[in-house]
């Protein structure tokens, strides 16, 4: 680095990328050396930093295009891009490239066999698309984006067990001869990019729309366990709670009832992060009548109570979407209750009030919904005693005082203000008004 090693690196990059057809074999066994050592500098967080300065992003793009048919100078390159998106400042320098997106893509699906090839640059596509909005939205722009992803899906799936009947097949390019380890590499990659893909609005709709794209993540739900593939399953469940939030033609809602079974698996493992995105699902699926009465019965409620003794706030939270949903329909509220939903939602609400309004405010409408607005006592005397008390205290300004961060005590007022103070005075006024704590 010292020697100036990359800057020489940029000039060589921009005279071999022009060279005459006759030179091209030669110019491209030094690329292949010389892809090699940036892959290695790539490491260093020094190096990384001289990487942009001296553009040297663009410029590995620029040997992409001349060279695209070469699978060691691609490969080279695919592992320096995969380290260097994974900081902030070179991965702000990939997004930046024209075209970078479409040149990926196209990578992907001339060299969809070459396994290591694929995972990094899947990865990096990951990495670009966790950033913002315009990334999603460039990537599901290029051309042919939506079917090179679902085509290496399709031919990463690894389909060790029969499929449903009557469920329709996507197309099916020939199975790589890898492993399974793999083969789940490379879907973990591509479900995480289709999972912050559908983050932007102009994306997500077209994708829970997108039949093919549903079943492929339904399927590796059916065919892997969480014991083997726990990475991939969680990553899967994500990208469905994502786009679960989209309604209009959602194939997501058409396969609402199929979803919330195979949920049943995240939901009875052992994996937290499995259980807690299985819960995310949950909790918006059960909008649905018929997804309430699933959860019912299969005592799913029962998991959903539990959770709120997990001290884990992200929990607790998706536990009180759940409980929320679960308690609009008037005959699940006992069973609820009798599960101690309610004294375990007042807990809920002591023990993080203060440090997340949000999760405060979900609670709070949750015992709303438990107890039909404060009109059915399904709390005891001390219960009552206690959620008022709460509410009493939580409610006043000088709860704010909570909060030392001068940095962020705007944001915290405005979340008190906005998520958790209308829920609480709602909550406040119909125990008042009911004589609940007589």
């Amino acid at each position: 680095l010292d020697k100036n090693c990359i800057g020489v690196a940029q000039r060589l990059i921009k005279k071999l990328c022009a060279v005459e057809d006759t030179s091209i074999k030669m110019a491209a066994h030094i690329l292949v050396q010389l892809t090699a050592t940036l892959r290695n500098l790539a490491d260093h967080a020094e190096s990384r930093r001289l990487f942009v300065s001296f553009s040297i992003p663009p410029a590995l793009c620029q040997v992409l295009h001349h060279y695209c048919e070469d699978e060691d100078i691609c490969t080279n390159i695919s592992r320096v891009f995969s380290k260097v998106s994974s900081h902030c400042e070179c991965c702000l320098a990939l997004a930046r490239i024209p075209h970078c997106y479409q040149l990926f893509l196209d990578l992907l699906s001339k060299h969809h066999q070459k396994q290591d090839l694929v995972v990094r640059f899947l990865f990096t596509l990951g990495n670009l698309t966790a950033k913002g909005d315009e990334p999603r939205l460039q990537l599901f722009q290029c051309t042919g984006c939506m079917d090179t992803l679902l085509q290496l899906y399709s031919s990463y799936q690894r389909k060790d067990e029969p499929l449903q009947e009557g469920r329709p097949s996507s197309r099916k390019p020939p199975a790589p001869p890898i492993n399974a380890q793999e083969t789940d590499d490379v879907l973990v990659k591509l479900v995480r990019v289709l999972a912050n893909m559908c983050i932007h609005p102009a994306v997500g709709p077209c994708l829970a729309s997108n039949t093919i794209c549903i079943q492929l993540l339904m399927e590796t739900l059916e065919l892997r366990s969480v014991h083997e593939s726990e990475e991939l399953l969680v990553n899967v469940a994500a990208a469905i709670n994502n786009l679960s939030f989209y309604q209009e033609n959602s194939q997501i809602r058409h396969n609402r009832l199929a979803i919330a079974k195979l949920m049943m698996k995240l939901l009875l493992s052992s994996s937290m992060d499995a259980m807690l995105e299985a819960t995310r699902v949950y909790g918006n699926l059960s909008l649905y009548q018929d997804v309430r009465d699933f959860i019912m019965q299969n005592k799913v409620h029962t998991f959903a109570v539990t959770l709120l003794d997990s001290k884990r706030a992200e929990m607790c939270f998706s536990a009180c979407g759940v409980l929320t949903n679960l308690a609009l329909d008037p005959p699940k509220r006992v069973s609820l209750t009798l599960e101690g939903a309610s004294a375990k939602l007042v807990d809920c609400l002591r023990d993080f009030g203060p440090a997340d309004w949000q999760l405060a405010g979900l609670a709070c409408q949750a015992i709303w919904n438990l107890t039909c607005g404060g009109s059915v006592k399904l709390l005891d005397p001390q219960e009552r005693e206690t959620l008022l008390q709460i509410l009493t205290t939580y409610s006043d300004e000088e709860i704010l005082k909570w909060t030392q961060n001068e940095d962020t005590k705007d944001i915290y007022k405005a979340c008190w203000e906005s998520e958790f103070l209308p829920a609480a005075q709602k909550l406040t006024k119909a125990i008042k008004s009911q004589n609940l704590t007589a």
